[in-house]
Formats: structure tokens, sequence, C-alpha cells
């Protein structure tokens, strides 16, 4: 999932211990050891500062130091006084920077003042981010421009624009050609807005929108990336004047006013002042915090039974006689707490899989901090999957088989481990199961706006200042995305109308974010979503490519109908890339609610349909309009495809297996979900 930061500064290290996560497998099942030194160059492990020694410089002026330090080496000299040791530490580039200072083909000259001037240029930049929300001022006026000077190339456009805009006018005068809002949009559903005057203002508000719409399509020669970015500015911009956000303009404001003598206002004022303080001081906001993990959520019963650098496996305690043989790994998103698959006991995934008889194993990420900063994408997928499969193999058997379940990013990590695992012929997946996950980033919806290379470079310096990516500068993103569900919708109830959302577990999840490990976050922007390297066959793990075709396990594939992450249409891509078996689910809601959708949850639809191997591609649009609608949960169907795909039922497996090493080291959830 790629997430793009907001403007809080920096708080974390530039120059954390980078890490060398020890080989996948290890029966170390105990406390993890700190994450060695994998991504530095020999002999800089010797030279780390210890914990006991003072901080001394600026974190930030250290790592522009020790670049400076490796370039004059290059060069024979050291940058120190003679009667010093020249220090020895990793150059702070992500991986595309450092494969061109590597190359033989870059000239002495450039590639000295590319590390002499990095450093200072990154600090430069990260500092700008703070005053820029980290959006490229460089990115969004190309964009400006390429469309500006398109447009006043144009005279017949402009025509075009005034035609139009003179028509719009005529519309908002006659009711019979008056407009409906877009699909999702609730701004105007209350049927007050449908009395004068609101109803002529709202009609305004939508005239323009579509005028406006028109006019950042942009003439001939465009190109789409800038006029998407374009656009999105122009909707961001319109929806700060909609008419639904001013007291005086909406209807419902002035209703509730009437209704209770102003004092909506009075409430909404002490609500915004309440919100204010907590923000403030770093404390969640609407009362979230009345959720703890593992007394209100994440309780079902089970056992970490593995801890490594990276990862808690939880095994999850039987609530059936008997389950199949083959048992379930989930793989999660690290962007998010796991136990959005395990929330209230009526809404688990985790508990509804159990109480039907297979044993579940899930992952539980690490919360990274600016010491694990160098810890790349390849960890990932060796400490967590590879290292969860061995685990599940000493304890139920070296011969079982898994059935693999991804979510989000997590599926995308599976997709890659499964590849991979069947170029080297290793069989231990019986099935692969990916929610809301991307193995194709070329339409990956509105989040491709801010993934150009001049943005990626800048969000790359914010990252490296601090050594990863904070939970809070990624929440600015989504709030964009859906900003008139998730930020004006939120100000009209809250502080207009005085009203409080009741807080409920998933907001409570939502508020108990992770960060992103800086190493790891500039990989997968830069190889997926610039480069789409995993779908056009350039990804490589242990230095040789993968490709997902080479996949051969059933694959039971879901996506979500409003999904801003993972579009529907996007996570349909995998029967492009896969030949095999493939049953694909489109449900209701949208990236974490569609996902969540327990039996019994009112409204909620699904549909799905099986393609077999070397099976006809059905166009995307074609297949929803032949899929037929189901009411109720998809969970239901996904239970029954896993039967189908296991065993006969037979007695449990042990809970842990200390013989094996792999002990009971402390009841579920664990302890790296409780970390902030």
């Amino acid at each position: 999932m790629v997430t793009l930061p907001s403007s809080r500064p920096p708080d974390g290290e530039p120059t954390g211990s980078p890490s060398d996560p020890r080989t996948p497998g290890s029966r170390d099942a105990g406390t993890p050891r700190p994450l060695a030194a994998a991504h530095e160059p020999e002999g800089a492990r010797g030279s780390r500062r210890s914990r006991s020694e003072p901080a001394g410089d600026n974190p930030a002026n250290e790592a522009m130091m020790a670049e400076i330090d490796t370039a004059a080496q290059r060069r024979g000299v050291s940058a120190e006084p003679s009667n010093r040791q020249p220090r020895q530490r990793p150059l702070q580039h992500p991986p595309e920077h450092a494969a061109q200072l590597a190359s033989p083909a870059a000239s002495t000259v450039q590639e000295l003042a590319r590390t002499e001037s990095a450093p200072l240029d990154r600090l430069l930049h990260a500092r700008q981010a703070r005053f820029t929300g980290s959006l490229s001022p460089t990115s969004m006026t190309l964009a400006y421009l390429d469309w500006a000077l398109h447009l006043a190339n144009a005279p017949g456009r402009q025509l075009e624009l005034a035609r139009c805009a003179a028509r719009q006018w005529t519309r908002l005068w006659s009711p019979a050609y008056w407009t409906s809002p877009a699909r999702g949009d609730h701004r105007f559903s209350d049927p007050t807005w449908s009395q004068a005057p609101f109803n002529v203002l709202s009609q305004a508000f939508l005239l323009t929108e579509e005028w406006w719409r028109d006019a950042t399509l942009g003439p001939p020669g465009v190109t789409r990336p800038h006029g998407d970015v374009v656009a999105f500015a122009a909707r961001q911009v319109l929806d700060i004047f909609s008419p639904s956000n001013f007291p005086a303009t909406n209807p419902e404001v002035l209703a509730a006013a009437a209704r209770e003598s102003g004092w909506n206002f009075a409430t909404g004022f002490g609500n915004y002042l309440a919100d204010l303080r907590q923000v403030v001081t770093g404390q969640p906001i609407d009362g979230t915090t009345d959720f703890v993990v593992g007394r209100d959520v994440a309780v079902t019963k089970g056992k970490v039974v593995l801890r490594n650098e990276l990862i808690e496996l939880i095994q999850y305690a039987p609530t059936t006689d008997e389950v199949r043989p083959e048992p379930v790994l989930i793989v999660p998103a690290w962007i998010m707490k796991y136990y959005i698959l395990d929330l209230s006991p009526d809404n688990s995934l985790v508990r509804y899989l159990v109480s039907q008889g297979l044993t579940v194993f899930c992952i539980s990420w690490r919360n990274p901090t600016a010491e694990m900063r160098n810890v790349g994408f390849d960890d990932y997928r060796r400490l967590g999957v590879m290292a969860a499969l061995d685990a599940i193999a000493g304890i139920c058997g070296g011969e079982t088989k898994v059935h693999a379940c991804g979510y989000c990013l997590g599926g995308t990590l599976l997709a890659i481990a499964a590849a991979a695992m069947a170029r080297d012929g290793d069989e231990r997946l019986a099935t692969a199961t990916m929610l809301a996950a991307q193995t194709d980033f070329t339409e990956a919806g509105e989040l491709q706006l801010f993934t150009d290379e001049g943005q990626l470079a800048l969000l790359d310096d914010v990252m490296w200042r601090q050594g990863y990516l904070d939970s809070s500068q990624m929440a600015g993103a989504f709030q964009m995305l859906r900003s008139n569900d998730l930020v004006w919708s939120r100000v009209i109830k809250t502080y207009l109308l005085g009203e409080r959302e009741p807080p409920n577990d998933l907001m409570a999840w939502n508020a108990d974010a992770t960060r992103m490990p800086y190493r790891m976050h500039s990989q997968y922007l830069h190889e997926m979503f610039v480069r789409n390297d995993l779908a056009e066959g350039r990804f490589r793990v242990d230095g040789h490519p993968i490709a997902i075709s080479a996949i051969r396990q059933p694959i039971f594939a879901v996506s979500t109908e409003t999904d801003h992450v993972a579009p529907w249409r996007s996570v349909y891509k995998i029967h492009l890339l896969n030949e095999g078996d493939i049953t694909f689910v489109l449900t209701s809601g949208g990236h974490n609610a569609g996902i969540v959708s327990e039996p019994g949850h009112p409204r909620r639809h699904y549909r799905i349909e099986h393609r077999p191997a070397r099976g006809e591609f059905i166009a995307p649009e074609e297949w929803r309009a032949a899929a037929a609608e189901h009411e109720g949960s998809w969970w239901v169907d996904w239970v029954a495809w896993l039967h189908a795909g296991s065993g006969e039922p037979t007695a449990p497996p042990p809970l842990a297996a200390p013989g094996r090493g792999y002990p009971a080291l402390a009841d579920a959830p664990g302890s790296y979900v409780r970390e902030t």
C-alpha cells in the first residue's frame, strides 16, 4: 500500500543501526535479537557506536558526514583529521540510488558529486516538506503548467469551456435539467436540501463541479498523470467550498440550531477543544482508547509460538474436536495491526475460521523504529512468510501443506513468496488467498497521483531523515482520497451539529496504526508503483526474477467495490498474470469494511465466479455484468472453498511444540501488537 506523509515534523533518527535479520527457519523462538547489519558495507559493523556512548552530533548531520566520509574514501583520502580513525557508516540511500552509485558506467566525478551533495539536498527537502505537506511542489507545478500551457494554446477548447459554462448557468435556472450527486456522495441526501433556496445552492455547487471536471480533462497533449493531478487538486479545492460545510448554507445545521437554540454550536466548539487538546498531547481522539487490545479486541484464544526480529506468530486454539489437516496462515499488511481480522468476537475473521474447523496461524508484525530503517522488503518475506511456514511445519508436521492468506500489502508479499517458492520447487502451499491485494500496479487508483518520481524523491528524503514513515504521516493521503467522508462529513457532524459518532472497534483499530521502515517502503514504492517490476517479470528474489504465472496453487482473490487503496479492477488483473485456477470475489464495501464482512452483517452483498485453469479471460466490466449478486457474506463461500481443497478432518495439532523449538512464548495477542 502506498502512503503519503503529512507535514508532521520529523521525530526520529536518520542513522539507526541497519539490519541483518537472521536466517529464516531458525528454531530460536525466544526473545528477538537486535537486527544486525545485513545492508552495511563490509567493516561497518565494528565501527558502530555502542548504545552506552553519548549521541553527540545531530543524527542528520552524522548521516551527512558518513556519506561524505565514504565519498572521500573513494578518492583515497580521509575527510577527518589524520590522528582520528575514519568513521565507516553505510550510505543512507534507497536501493535505486545505491545501485546508481555502484554502477561501473557512472563517472567518478558524477559519483562524487551525487554522494557529497545528496545529504545536504535531502536535509533541505525534508525541511521543505514540513511546509508543503510533503507534497512535491515541483511535481504539482509541472502538472499545472502542462495543463495550463496546453489549454492556453487551445482557443477552440477555451471557447468550448465558455459555452459549457453558459449551459451550466442556464441549467441552474431550469430544474428539469438539474444534475444528481455522484454515487457515494451523501452531502445533499437530506430531504431539506430539496427545498428552496438550498436546492439552488446545492445545484450551483454540483454544476460547478461538473464544469471543472470537464475543464481539467485538458486538451490533447496533456499527459494523463498530470491531468489526473490537476483534476484531483481542483476537486480538493472545490470540496472546501461546498455549501454543506458552512452553517448558514446547510439546512441540517440550521434546523439543529433552531431545535436546540444554538446549543449544537456550543457542543461542537467543546468537541473541537477536546479534539485539539488530544491532538496537541498526542492522544487518540473519539474515545478509541476504550477498546483495549487483548481485552476488547484481538481476544481470540491462542499462543505466540514464534518470535523473531520482525514477527510474532500466533497459533489459535481449536474450538472443534476435529480440524482440517491443512492450517491457514494469515499474512496481514504491516501498515496495519493484524487484529483488523480479529476485532470483536462477533466480527472476527480469525474466530470464524477457527469455529469452522480450521487451524489458524496469524503473523503479528513488529512496529518499526528508526533503528530498523534498513529493513528491506525481502526481510519481510524471509522473516515473515518463510519463517512462519517453517514454524508451521515444525508444529503441524513437515509434510503439512498450508492455506496461505494475505491481506492488502500482505497479499502482495504472499504473491511474491508463492512465486519464489514455485520457482524453487517449494510445494508447501496448498492454496493462496489474496484479500484486496494488487499484483499489477498500472491501475492502482488515485494513490498513483502521489507516486511519480518527483513525489517519491521528496518522500524518500522525508523517510531518510526519520528512518521510517510515521503512522500519523500516512493519514493525509487517505483523508485526501476520501475527503468528503473522512474530513468534511466529520467536521459537519462533530463541530457544526455537535454530535459525536460513538466509537467502535474498527475506529479503534484505525487509530492504532504503525510505521513503515524507510528502506522497505522506498523499495515498495519504486519497484511496484513506479516500475511495476512484479507484473513485468523484473522483481528479484534471492538474485533471480520471479513471475506470478509460476504460481500453480488455486487462487481465491477478493476485491471490494469502493476500494480507494486497491481498486477492484486492479485486483482483477491477477487473471492476466496467472493462468491457473482462480475464484474471484467482488464484495460491497471498501478496503476494510468489505473484508470485515461477517455473516449476518446487514446490507452486504457480493459477486463470485470461478475461472478454471487456462480458462478464457473476461474483461472486468463483462465479468461484473455476468456475475450474479448474492446477499450476505463472502466468508461462507471462502470457507467452503478452503474445505474443498483440504483433506479429511483429523485431530487438531498441538498448540505449540516445545520439543521442536517452538514453545508457547506468550498468550495471544502477544507483545508486538501492543508496541506504539
